[in-house]
């Protein structure tokens, strides 16, 4: 075997280990894509290494994915949708940086340790790619990453626990109080109207309808399940169909009548179901309640994907841009609505790599373009670069002739497949000299680690709890979004019914992903003045 075939192969021996690695759980904790940079220090120890050509290309990948991901949600969640969330999580990533220089300043800890504790401990692969892009060829920057990232981790988990306590309020209570659907599995249920009470009222005036997140998408005509149409009004015997998640939907079942007997239909899920990208700025921070979908359009919205999290709408439900939503009706009706919506998924299913390709280019040109600052030149660089060019494209959706969409399954593929190489080149190039820098500043590392995690999540409470008066679950899912913490969430989301934590995470988070990176660069910057 010639040496590329043998360092190819050991590149993906190593991320195929790091990867199964991270897919380890314990009590709900794993270290995810992050695996990889472990197996690689301990590799590299060994004297493995990855090219730097080859490193970079997968900062390039991913960053530009990560800004198309966020674009079309981060100036809009940051300015208009979830505003308090946004300044709950600008607070605590500057608090956390803020931290990260005092324990450089005060431990006399070099900046590549700093730097590499402020993204371990925010659990930041982004804010990793863009300390190694500001300090290339140093490795201990990962190194510091690696001893911070399961004390962030495990920090944000503890958090979450000690968070009710903190509040004052039980999780059982704030779960009961919390509008919003449960975090079980979407499933549907045919209904019998048996109840007189709704006879004759339309269902968006059925209270236990509004204040869950469920939608009733369809009736039982004969043998088939048509959409509902826009002037429908509630009989006895009608069945009808309830999409939500299992432990809602029976409040809906209550309000309305009975489960109904098991019957043969035909359900065309073809024609009278599609999924639309919401792009008009017409829907974008109205809620479903607000735009009144059924009598202008008949067509009813049952599922909403953002930030790759799918859940079913209460009627409060607010539409952001970039919004995948499943939309039930006839075909006339779901053309109307998807002319006014934005475009139809389907049709951006294909990956324009000419755009792709395009928006790279442009994002590592960017990235080269040198400003002057003090006295100095700084650049974005290779991470920088095409993080901005995504967000740029992302937010905008099409710029001429390049199109910023990428399909989910595409976009995910593609990061996941960057962030690895990069973790890798990362790991492999630390491996060699971990043992020196844990041995020299070990105690430094643990403690800057936990400074740095501490203070974001203790600023976090007290604006959360005494400035904005955020209720608990939406704070507890916007400190996991804001710490960048997936683990955490998931703790929550074991927890409690609610979707409230899920949503406000895919609300912040995109906000923090950006704010930890730009951060990073000011970190980095500030400190090597």
């Amino acid at each position: 075997m010639n040496a590329a075939a043998s360092e190819i192969l050991t590149l993906f021996c190593v991320v195929g280990v790091g990867l199964a690695l991270g897919r380890l759980s314990f009590r709900g904790i794993s270290l995810g894509t992050s695996g990889v940079v472990f197996v690689a220090m301990v590799a590299g120890h060994f004297g493995f290494e990855v090219p730097d050509l080859v490193g970079a290309v997968g900062i390039v990948l991913f960053m530009y994915c990560l800004g198309v991901s966020a674009g079309p949600n981060f100036l809009r969640d940051f300015l208009r949708q979830g505003r308090a969330l946004a300044v709950m999580a600008t607070l605590m990533t500057v608090a956390a940086a803020g931290a990260a220089w005092l324990v450089a300043r005060l431990g006399n800890v070099p900046v590549e340790l700093t730097s590499g504790l402020f993204a371990g401990a925010l659990t930041s692969t982004p804010a990793l790619a863009a300390a190694s892009d500001r300090l290339p060829g140093n490795v201990d920057v990962a190194v510091a990453f690696g001893v911070a990232y399961p004390i962030g981790v495990i920090g944000v988990i503890v958090f979450v626990h000690l968070a009710p306590w903190l509040f004052g309020i039980s999780l059982v209570d704030a779960d009961r109080r919390a509008v919003g659907g449960p975090s079980d599995p979407i499933t549907r249920m045919l209904v019998e109207v048996v109840n007189p009470v709704v006879v004759g009222k339309r269902i968006r005036d059925i209270g236990a309808v509004a204040h869950s997140n469920c939608q009733v998408s369809r009736r039982l005509a004969g043998s088939r399940l048509e959409p509902i149409p826009p002037d429908f009004t509630l009989q006895l015997g009608d069945h009808l169909l309830v999409v939500g998640q299992r432990s809602r939907i029976g409040d809906v079942v209550d309000a309305l009548g009975k489960p109904a007997p098991d019957a043969d239909y035909t359900l065309d899920m073809e024609r009278q179901r599609r999924t639309v990208v919401v792009t008009s700025k017409q829907l974008v921070g109205q809620s479903l309640e607000q735009l009144h979908l059924l009598s202008r359009f008949g067509i009813t919205i049952s599922r909403i994907t953002r930030q790759d999290v799918e859940f079913v709408p209460s009627a409060h439900e607010k539409i952001h841009f970039g919004d995948v939503v499943t939309v039930v009706g006839e075909p006339s009706s779901i053309e109307a609505f998807t002319a006014y919506a934005g475009h139809h998924e389907r049709a951006v299913d294909e990956t324009d790599l000419i755009s792709l390709v395009v928006g790279l280019v442009g994002g590592i040109v960017l990235g080269r373009i040198e400003f002057a600052y003090g006295g100095e030149s700084i650049s974005l660089g290779l991470a920088g670069g095409p993080l901005l060019m995504g967000l740029i494209i992302g937010h905008f959706g099409k710029i001429g002739p390049i199109v910023g969409h990428i399909p989910r399954a595409a976009r995910w593929l593609t990061a996941e497949v960057g962030l690895a190489i990069f973790l890798a080149h990362a790991g492999s190039r630390a491996g060699a000299g971990v043992a020196a820098v844990v041995t020299q500043y070990g105690a430094e590392l643990i403690f800057g680690a936990a400074v740095i995690l501490i203070v974001p999540l203790l600023v976090g409470y007290v604006v959360a709890r005494f400035v904005l008066r955020i209720d608990l679950l939406e704070a507890l899912g916007g400190v996991c979004g804001a710490m960048t913490s997936t683990p955490g969430l998931g703790v929550v989301a074991a927890q409690v019914e609610s979707t409230l934590p899920v949503t406000s995470y895919a609300t912040v988070y995109p906000t923090a992903i950006i704010l930890v990176t730009l951060l990073t660069y000011g970190l980095v910057s500030l400190l090597a003045g």
